[in-house]
């Protein structure tokens, strides 16, 4: 598992596993960890209290002991992530940063998504042909997530660089120390960028994220300062390669299966349903990862306080005991929502962000390029069995 055929296609792993049974213990992840592949038990694995969010120094601990001092500072910002916390932390940063990360927040943002993607299409739109990873879905989100944390465009591509280091060791199953190193520096950089914003946004705030965030409005128990440089750079972190993924897989699964690139284009309405298929069928997000808190059975299984689980989400998004025929894709599924970006108190919370930034690409790209094709029938994907991403997607299209 979590070799170059998983990595070129993990759905027959998976159903192979989902047969087998509900648990399985797997070395081949970091210091070993549970599978868990089935719908009900990797939704059940959100909501277990005995499975934990707090995994920060999963990541770091398979590393030599002599190098664990390089990474106290790092692990202890990592840990401050909205999403590596358990209740009661987790629900009160998720309620202080809920009220101003709101659905009008984002609905705010639509037209100049709208402008970020048509700029993006005009630099290409002569061509004829271009790599839609590289030349639009790498670029696209950095846009956004710096439109909305007030970050200006000179300094995007500083974003986009320390966002690519953290996603290389945030992925992998087995980081380097030099890969720890990177994203550590990464982490260290972004901080010392929005430390040095605060001030000047508490003192001349504009309606970006930050500007909210360190608006006090007299709140009890409001964010500290480490606690607002560590959510906007988790937004940051988390946002770009997700939404990076989910525009090239999406893309990819709607030209692979040209009747329904076609019915998109003979009904947009469906583009909102369509974004949240493609989700479910080739997760941008594979894996969420959980921790046993104490010792405790399942499905027969004794879990051991500090091991890890490995929710499988692209497992569970094709599992047919909860989807009606999963490895079809269907722009018109009217199912309930994919696992791709959690549940319950742990669901994603700039999910709608990335949905709107694919709808809007999708739609755009319907409307102006009507002949888009493939370039090529093979693709190479990023070889991370936690992120699934290609690393390109040439396409051609007749040029205006």
């Amino acid at each position: 598992m979590f070799d170059e055929a998983f990595i070129e296609d993990p759905y027959p792993t998976y159903e192979r596993l989902r047969t087998a049974g509900p648990l399985h213990w797997f070395e081949g992840f970091r210091s070993g960890a549970w599978l868990v592949p089935r719908h009900a038990d990797v939704r059940a694995g959100f909501h277990d209290p005995l499975l934990s969010s707090q995994r920060g120094g999963t990541w770091t601990a398979a590393l030599p002991p002599e190098a664990q001092h390089e990474f106290v500072e790092f692990s202890r910002i990592f840990n401050l992530w909205m999403l590596l916390q358990d209740d009661p932390q987790h629900a009160r940063l998720r309620m202080l940063v809920n009220r101003r990360f709101t659905p009008h927040v984002v609905n705010q943002l639509r037209p100049r998504i709208e402008h970020a993607v048509d700029r993006l299409l005009d630099g290409v739109a002569t061509s004829g042909h271009f790599d839609f990873v590289a030349d639009f879905a790498r670029i696209l989100p950095v846009r956004v997530i710096a439109e909305l944390l007030g970050v200006p465009e000179h300094d995007h591509q500083k974003f986009e660089a320390w966002t690519r280091e953290f996603e290389i060791f945030f992925g992998s199953a087995r980081a380097t120390i030099e890969q720890v190193r990177a994203a550590r520096d990464s982490i260290f950089a972004m901080h010392d960028y929005f430390r040095a914003l605060l001030p000047e946004r508490r003192r001349n705030p504009g309606s970006d994220l930050v500007s909210l965030l360190v608006r006090n409005d007299g709140e009890q128990d409001a964010l500290t300062e480490d606690e607002i440089l560590a959510q906007c750079s988790m937004l940051f972190m988390t946002g770009h390669e997700t939404v990076q993924n989910l525009l090239g897989n999406g893309l990819l699964a709607l030209l692979q299966h040209p009747e329904q690139w076609e019915r998109l284009r003979r009904d947009p309405t469906l583009l909102p349903s369509a974004v949240r298929e493609c989700v479910r069928y080739n997760s941008p997000v594979q894996i969420a990862t959980r921790v046993v808190i104490e010792n405790h059975d399942w499905h027969g299984k004794t879990l051991c306080k500090g091991q890890t689980i490995l929710l499988l989400l692209g497992s569970a998004n094709r599992d047919a005991g909860h989807f009606e025929n999963p490895d079809a894709l269907d722009v018109a599924r009217n199912q309930a929502a994919p696992l791709s970006f959690g549940h319950g108190a742990h669901f994603c919370l700039g999910q709608a962000l990335g949905r709107l930034e694919v709808e809007v690409a999708f739609g755009t790209l319907l409307k102006r390029f009507a002949d888009l094709r493939m370039d090529n029938a093979e693709h190479a994907w990023t070889p991370s069995p936690v992120l699934r991403g290609l690393k390109a997607l040439p396409l051609s299209f007749t040029a205006k």
